[in-house]
């Protein structure tokens, strides 16, 4: 079949919308019509290329939620109907990783930046090429080829367009902040960086119990929208946000830092580092330019204070049981999901949603696909 989806045909290109040959699907895998997707800074790293893919031309999205159209042969468990969110990393349920509770780092994840399926085949081409999908799904495409490890259950009653944060964005932020902080009530927390990741770990830090959680943004009107989804204070600066954090903690500094910056360097660690006390954690949770290394950090100060600086990849979690649970506070009315929402576009207008990103009009951009 034919589906329009926005491409990007080399590193540091921009997208482009065009039409492309889709397969259908085989054993263990799904057709999916995508509703909604989110418009990540992951993606647009693509654009830029900070990020460096194995294969190109690629078509973009990673954060998606749509309806099955069909189903592979010998493929239980689904059907055509279903509605789901799709986990940007799958998770086979068998390996190490799955086993120990780490599905965010499953093994099937090893083609998350290539585009291919596991035997290194295509679902999509252009002109008889191989066209990748970013993360094996392409939600940046009316339809989509992808496999069951990355398909969720999405109770009739979440709308998709905001259920599909959920696969990347919300639950980055959140388990940044539940998981990978070990936030704890009365926590003095500080999130650098409050767009559509940064916010959710405001979130989760709020749900974690936090007595004091500073948003940490250049932009106001991400620094208000902070305000309103659990930040206690809010701070244009790093140095702005010790005046708040040093008073109430003796000097000490915040029990964990979470950088969640759009585009995040090295400097950007360090200074989270130096915020926080003894023994206390800073979360990486942004990402850079992959060819860039080096984070101006003593060692020694790291030994003589016990600091830990932590990685977060999708906030630690476990997709299959966190994204139910997350969308099941969302029910409870306990996770803020609609108010993350700015603005709905078109697929066509994808390059004018992520102009407004970079331009810090939008907390989170929703691609909303038409059929």
């Amino acid at each position: 079949m034919k589906t329009k989806a926005a491409l990007v045909e080399r590193s540091a290109g921009k997208w482009e919308v065009t039409e492309v040959d889709l397969d259908g699907p085989r054993q263990g895998e799904l057709l999916v019509k995508m509703v909604a997707s989110g418009l990540c800074h992951s993606d647009d790293h693509l654009t830029t290329g900070d990020l460096q893919l194995g294969h190109y031309p690629i078509a973009g999205g990673h954060e998606g939620a749509g309806i099955v159209e069909e189903v592979g042969p010998d493929t239980p468990e689904w059907k055509v109907g279903d509605r789901i969110v799709m986990s940007f990393l799958p998770g086979c349920g068998r390996c190490r990783w799955c086993a120990s509770g780490m599905q965010n780092l499953c093994d099937s994840g090893a083609r998350t930046l290539d585009g291919t399926r596991a035997d290194g085949s295509f679902r999509m081409s252009l002109d008889g090429q191989g066209v990748g999908q970013m993360s094996g799904l392409a939600t940046f495409s009316q339809w989509s080829t992808v496999s069951v490890l990355s398909a969720i259950h999405c109770p009739d009653d979440v709308p998709l367009e905001v259920a599909c944060l959920t696969g990347c964005g919300v639950g980055t932020g959140w388990g940044s902040a539940v998981n990978s902080a070990g936030v704890r009530p009365g926590d003095v927390v500080i999130v650098m960086g409050v767009g559509g990741i940064g916010i959710n770990a405001v979130q989760g830090a709020s749900h974690a119990g936090a007595s004091v959680i500073v948003a940490v943004d250049p932009v106001e009107f991400k620094r208000g929208t902070a305000l309103r989804l659990g930040a206690t204070h809010a701070a244009a600066t790093m140095a702005e946000a010790m005046e708040v954090v040093a008073p109430l903690t003796n000097g000490q500094g915040a029990d964990s830092c979470i950088v969640c910056v759009g585009v995040t360097r090295g400097d950007h660690v360090a200074q989270g580092v130096d915020a926080i006390r003894k023994g206390g954690t800073c979360v990486l949770t942004g990402i850079g330019n992959m060819a860039e290394v080096g984070i101006p950090v003593s060692p020694t100060m790291l030994t003589l204070f016990q600091k830990r600086i932590q990685g977060s990849l999708f906030g630690a979690s476990s997709p299959s049981k966190d994204i139910p649970l997350m969308l099941e506070l969302y029910r409870q009315g306990r996770l803020r999901l609609d108010e993350l929402v700015t603005t709905r576009y078109p697929l066509d207008k994808i390059n004018e949603g992520y102009a407004d990103m970079h331009a810090g009009r939008n907390i989170r951009g929703v691609i909303v696909h038409e059929h």
